[in-house]
């Protein structure tokens, strides 16, 4: 099946005479017809659902979705794109261990893997998404635990050579973690260049309609953890009674072990409620990207073409410096999101989101309503001055995501604001 059929097929298949919606399975428990049953999903022998903080029939449909969309063997849902995040990550690493993440990641992140994380005795280098292969190997260390990176970089709009990080982290036996919200797998599967394990912040495009939060880990099942690095995946884990994930479960040891162990104890695990409503956002997926992704170009042509604007960063600009990687990794379009800079600075980009009308001025993006944000004062505010520049961010940078209005009411509210500037 094409993706397009993808988003309405998979995951929930009924049967016959069976409710064609995917059901809302509202319980936190299942019940057994014996002890050893249950005993035997305590021993991870048996496959079934004990208990809705790890598993939940509804959840279990859109996870199998989402790993048929980004061609992996298996998902896991989460509460939020953070806490996608933060798992896959601690499924790799402990106390000691070491990361390399590019520097224009999204700022909440960012904040994770250099803040956080760092308390837990998690270290993280930086490195520039366009460093050459020679750089990228420098920051290395023999504790490096995994490479992390974005599709399309949050508010940045830098586009990730895939290959290049892949190659890299391969290089020295890691996997390459790609945060793919902004293109979300109609756009681009990073699986297919490489990537090893995938994260959405499924509260953007893939729900669509911003009503709730959520988050995704999609593993590829492609990498091999027996290289030593990885010993929680290949040494018996006490406890689950001394399962081996490599052992037991294959291609699927690494998502089976951030469920079964990870999700067992921090409960991070979406609401069945929850994964009925991304179900529906991901029905439509396909439909509404091409419509983003149309939309948001004539907007930046549009910006492009004002004496009132500085910049526009927009990869499917041809004078974008990532105009290249976005026609290879991007063919079908570049997602929703622009960013722009209005002369003036911080004080022109303020009076531009003072003056949108039709456009909500929100903590948002990726969303079906067309909304604007000053990252620099709200997603970002937490960085440095240096980091910001790191991150691509500039005190005047604007965060447009253009939704599905018609074309002509986005550019007529746009003008409207560059006016008061």
């Amino acid at each position: 099946m094409r993706i397009e059929t993808k988003c309405l097929k998979e995951g929930y298949h009924p049967k016959n005479g069976e409710p064609k919606a995917l059901p809302i399975y509202q319980s936190t428990t299942y019940v057994y017809d014996s002890a050893e049953q249950i005993g035997n999903l305590f021993d991870l022998s048996e496959a079934g659902h004990m208990y809705s903080r790890i598993s939940n029939p509804t959840v279990d449909a859109v996870e199998q979705k989402i790993a048929a969309l980004e061609g992996g063997v298996g998902a896991l849902c989460t509460t939020s794109g953070q806490a996608a995040v933060l798992l896959a990550v601690l499924n790799l690493c402990s106390a000691g261990d070491h990361v390399v993440a590019v520097s224009t990641i999204y700022g909440g992140s960012i904040n994770l893997l250099g803040v956080t994380l760092k308390r837990m005795g998690i270290s993280c280098t930086w490195v520039d998404p366009n460093a050459a292969p020679e750089e990228l190997d420098k920051a290395f260390r023999p504790n490096t635990k995994l490479v992390f990176g974005e599709t399309l970089a949050n508010p940045a709009l830098t586009v990730l050579d895939i290959e290049k990080f892949a190659r890299a982290a391969h290089r020295h036996d890691v996997p390459l973690v790609v945060d793919n919200t902004f293109a979300t797998p109609v756009l681009c599967r990073p699986f297919e260049w490489g990537a090893d394990i995938v994260v959405h912040s499924t509260s953007k495009y893939m729900d669509g309609h911003a009503v709730q939060i959520g988050g995704v880990i999609v593993d590829s099942g492609k990498f091999d953890w027996t290289s030593g690095k990885f010993p929680d995946l290949c040494t018996p884990d006490e406890s689950y009674h001394g399962v081996v994930y490599t052992e037991q479960f294959g291609a699927a040891a690494y998502i089976t072990k951030a469920r079964v162990q990870l999700m067992r104890d921090f409960g991070v695990y979406p609401s069945a409620q929850a994964a009925f409503l991304l179900n529906l956002g991901l029905e439509t997926l396909p439909v509404r990207m091409e419509r983003h992704c149309s939309n948001a170009l004539r907007a930046a042509q549009f910006l492009q073409a004002s004496d009132k604007v500085e910049s526009v960063n927009y990869p499917g600009l041809p004078e974008s410096p990532y105009h290249a990687l976005a026609q290879k990794y991007l063919p079908g379009g570049c997602s929703g999101v622009i960013s722009f800079c209005v002369k003036g600075g911080r004080d022109a980009a303020v009076r531009f989101i003072d003056h949108v009308q039709m456009i909500n001025n929100l903590v948002h993006v990726a969303d079906i309503c067309t909304c604007v944000l000053h990252p620099a004062s709200s997603t970002h505010r937490q960085l440095t001055d240096e980091q910001l520049v790191a991150a691509g961010i500039t005190p005047g940078l604007i965060r447009l995501s253009v939704g599905l209005e018609h074309i002509d009411d986005i550019l007529a509210d746009l003008q409207r604001a560059l006016d008061a500037v």
